[in-house]
């Protein structure tokens, strides 16, 4: 698998709701970051799917380094 693109140096805030599902873009290549809108069709990449479990903000990573997919765990800090 290739890597994906840096879409951002700084978490992505995101009001969620309980119980809905949000697809986090995997690729970078996304025009609607944090989220996918299919531009990973000509990669081997797919969105990944994930539940909010409460409603609050939240902070999605932008940087695609995170250990803790979707939410950022501050990886954009680090020199790639």
């Amino acid at each position: 698998m290739s890597d994906p693109v840096r879409a951002g140096d700084a978490p992505l805030p995101v009001e969620v709701e309980a119980g809905k599902t949000y697809f986090w873009c995997t690729c970078g290549r996304s025009s609607k970051q944090p989220f996918c809108d299919g531009s990973h069709q000509p990669t081997d990449f797919t969105p990944m799917a994930w539940t909010a479990p409460e409603t609050k903000r939240v902070f999605f990573c932008a940087c695609k380094a995170t250990q803790g997919q979707p939410l950022c765990d501050g990886s954009h800090n680090n020199p790639a």
